[in-house]
């Protein structure tokens, strides 16, 4: 059974941004409560902290990628980034990896953890 695999950076941004939508919803819903200040204030703060912590989450991967290797795919041919021992290439799925060791493996993300 194949996987779906993406990019880790790719995936924490789809994460940072899922906490903006989360955030506007958790606001939205405190809308109804109208009537009892107290719960919606609860409501507007919890959106709040979600929005806020999607800005910390695009601050950190934007860190993160600074720092990540440079490749040029070998399928593709873009240039594309890599964290860890093994990553897939942000335009077209391709396994990569810097670990010679790993070359002509097949792709598990479990070779990024440390035993």
């Amino acid at each position: 059974m194949a996987k779906n695999y993406s990019s880790k950076i790719n995936k924490i941004r789809t994460f940072a941004l899922s906490l903006v939508f989360i955030g506007f919803i958790i606001m939205y819903v405190g809308i109804y409560f109208k009537s009892h200040p107290w719960v919606m204030t609860i409501f507007m703060l919890l959106g709040f902290l979600a929005i806020i912590g999607s800005t910390v989450v695009y601050f950190w991967i934007g860190m993160l990628s600074t720092k990540a290797v440079q490749v040029q795919c070998p399928n593709c041919g873009k240039v594309t980034k890599v964290l860890g021992r093994v990553d897939m290439c942000m335009y077209c799925n391709e396994p990569l990896t810097l670990d010679p060791e790993l070359e002509g493996e097949e792709f598990n993300e479990d070779y990024n953890k440390k035993n």
